[in-house]
């Protein structure tokens, strides 16, 4: 199990030179990945909508990429249907070579109740956000082999272009999916990258946190469809700690011996140094 921070892009605090401190700060403390929230405009529950105070996750990655040595840097998740992929395909080969290959390009189909989405007339409708989702993972794809690529889709089409330089990693940079477990449309998408960033879907509900049996099956999926599950990253959390340790520790422990290989905390916006603390502690490892 490895341990990943998820920070916001955006809050009363957010700023570029905010977010690398505490990206400094999480490598000094033990943590292996630093997850940027991807919102245009962000907006949580604690935040009216569109608040002014959005950082770019992209260019905070980079400077994050130039100061920081070990720990693995990426969006959960980059909304893609509000993207153009050609464009999202040069910024990650640029940050996977400042990183000198410790990019992972987290995607989704978008939350529509974002402002990012409501308020630029980007697409609602859940199918084709779906479809704009996968064409747009086929053209990430296909620009990051370097070689002549071209594509004819339903929504983008490319004329034959090779992009250069390559990425750093080979074959390509790693995709994680995101979406809400366990709808078939996320599940099977997927499985047909590099990893599951999914949270458990409870149509508005209160969170609730993917149990033991639940990630067993996800594993069994992924060695069903691709032979083994080797390599194959499984995230779970995405949520602030809870306040009992020990029992979160179990937890972390049971999803571990169920086959989840990352687990993520997210440290919600806050005051500076409420959310210098919750970075300086480090992950929560089981003992």
């Amino acid at each position: 199990m490895r341990y990943g921070l998820s920070l916001p892009n955006g809050g009363e605090c957010a700023t570029p030179q905010f977010l690398l401190e505490l990206a400094v700060l999480a490598e000094e403390a033990g943590w292996e990945g630093i997850f940027l929230e991807d919102y245009l405009c962000y907006t949580d529950d604690a935040y009216p909508v569109a608040s002014p105070a959005t950082i770019d996750p992209w260019v905070a990655l980079a400077a994050v990429a130039l100061q920081t040595k070990r720990v693995l840097l990426g969006t959960m998740v980059t909304p893609l249907p509000r993207r153009r992929p050609w464009k999202l395909a040069r910024e990650a080969a640029s940050v996977d070579a400042l990183s000198q290959g410790r990019l992972i390009v987290g995607v989704g189909s978008g939350d529509v109740r974002e402002p990012g989405f409501s308020h630029f007339g980007e697409e609602l409708d859940a199918k084709r956000r779906a479809e704009l989702l996968d064409e747009g993972l086929d053209i990430l794809a296909g620009l990051w082999r370097g070689e002549p690529f071209s594509y004819n889709g339903t929504h983008y089409r490319v004329e034959e272009v090779a992009f250069l330089p390559k990425p750093v990693q080979q074959p390509r940079i790693p995709i994680w999916v995101g979406g809400g477990w366990p709808n078939k449309g996320p599940v099977q998408r997927a499985l047909r990258w590099d990893g599951a960033i999914l949270y458990k879907e409870t149509h508005g509900g209160p969170w609730q946190d993917m149990t033991a049996q639940e990630v067993r099956k996800l594993r069994g999926m992924v060695e069903q469809k691709r032979g083994t599950a080797e390599a194959y990253e499984i995230a779970v959390g995405g949520r602030r700690r809870g306040e009992d340790w020990e029992q979160e520790q179990a937890l972390i422990q049971t999803l571990a011996e169920a086959g989840a290989t990352w687990w993520v905390e997210w440290i919600p916006p806050s005051d500076r140094q409420t959310m210098r603390t919750a970075v300086k502690r480090g992950p929560l490892r089981p003992e």
